[in-house]
């Protein structure tokens, strides 16, 4: 195996490798090598992009020193898709007055051995996920054939513009009928997360990627789309809770009386909760209607910590796990959407929590999701750290050996049979 070498970009784009120079990356604040383990072929359905008010660092491999690039060389990362978690950001420094890098989840990248490689871990499948699987023209057939066939129901106006325009694979999958529909219900929201893609308040340091659904859906339209997907795919999921969207709980009366009127017709199918978890009891409601799968969003299980990402307005991380324990408890097959960084998620008193936390609410399955968010602003928010920093395939370790029966992957799995 050859030496990696450093990607970087120049100020017109183009990505370069260094001839001399090593990658160097980041752990959260810190500077690392990349041990040769953590390096996988870049995936398909990945993508390179440089970083803009950035400079890119590298290691001199002869006397170790990190070395900064001149200010005409930018830092390069990945951006990965579905089924592969982040093991360490891409090295480098930002430049005086430099704005806040835009909502993505930066990873390092390198050139060894004759291809793009990063620092990554497969943790699921990406087959489901993987856009390159699925021909934009038979999205434009579907969402054309759908417009048609139910031309009074607004979510599927909504979602066609996340299909073709954001190019949200849920919302494909919506007018393809394949795996996990989406379903967004709510324009309001009882968290005001920092790293929110639909909301962002003005004086944000980044602008939201996505515009934020912006009508209430009638309970027909969510019966609407149910049944059309679960009958194209009796074993498909149909969500609530999208990027698209606030907190779906906060429509609940709805979402009870929507799954109700589902069963009624059919029992094929999963009906799945994406959900903050602090509405405790409208979520118990949501339960006891006949829901299969929920899916709680979680950063840490840190009070002050989750905290100050998700900014709860009126319920506590207490409420949180109390949600889960409930549907744990009622048959409902629960996982933690798990927004992960290196540095942070892989501090020792972070993966003492979470182990703790899921053996508490009786979570079946983590889905380990790398945050999009500009590293600095991220890491100024957060408590001192405290413990030691143990590697993102240690955390993968720890929750495995910690946590038996737990199933880690990237994205939400029905019930193993």
């Amino acid at each position: 195996m050859q030496t990696p070498r450093l990607l970087y970009a120049d100020a017109q784009g183009q990505v370069l490798d260094h001839p001399d120079l090593c990658p160097a990356a980041r752990s959260g604040a810190y500077l690392t090598d990349v041990l040769p383990e953590e390096w996988i072929p870049l995936p398909e359905g990945a993508a390179l992009v440089w970083l803009p008010g950035t400079r890119a660092i590298g290691v001199d491999p002869v006397s170790g020193e990190w070395v900064k690039l001149p200010d005409n060389c930018y830092a390069v990362g990945a951006l990965l898709p579905q089924g592969f978690t982040r093991l360490l950001l891409p090295g480098y420094a930002k430049r005086p007055d430099a704005a806040a890098l835009p909502l993505f989840g930066y990873t390092a990248a390198a050139w060894l051995d004759g291809r793009f490689v990063v620092a990554a871990h497969a943790t699921d499948d990406p087959g489901p996920w993987n856009p390159a699987t699925v021909r934009e023209q038979d999205v434009e057939a579907a969402v054309s054939r759908l417009r048609q066939t139910h031309p009074d129901n607004r979510l599927y106006a909504h979602l066609a513009h996340c299909a073709l325009g954001y190019g949200c694979m849920t919302a494909k999958n919506t007018f393809l009928g394949r795996y996990e529909a989406a379903l967004p219900v709510s324009s309001t929201c009882n968290a005001g997360c920092i790293g929110c893609i639909s909301e962002q308040p003005e004086d944000a340091p980044f602008p939201s990627p996505q515009v934020r659904l912006n009508f209430r859906p009638s309970v027909d339209e969510m019966v609407d789309v149910m049944l059309t997907h679960i009958r194209a795919n009796p074993q498909g999921i149909v969500s609530f809770g999208q990027g698209c969207e606030g907190e779906p709980a906060t429509r609940w009366p709805d979402i009870v009386q929507a799954i109700r009127r589902v069963r009624a017709e059919t029992s094929a199918g999963y009906i799945n909760i994406n959900t903050n978890g602090g509405l405790t009891r409208a979520l118990q409601a949501v339960v006891d209607a006949g829901l299969d799968l929920m899916r709680v969003s979680i950063i840490s299980a840190i009070p002050e910590h989750y905290n100050a990402y998700y900014r709860p307005r009126g319920y506590s991380l207490s409420d949180v796990a109390a949600t889960l324990r409930y549907a744990s408890a009622h048959g409902v097959y629960t996982s933690v959407n798990y927004l992960v960084f290196p540095g942070v998620t892989d501090r020792e008193e972070e993966v003492e929590a979470m182990v703790d936390f899921l053996r508490d609410t009786g979570v079946r399955l983590v889905q380990m999701r790398n945050l999009n968010i500009d590293p600095e602003y991220y890491l100024s928010i957060l408590p001192p750290q405290r413990g030691e920093l143990l590697g993102m395939l240690q955390v993968l370790e720890v929750l495995r050996a910690e946590c038996p029966g737990l199933e880690i992957g990237s994205y939400t799995h029905v019930p193993p049979t």
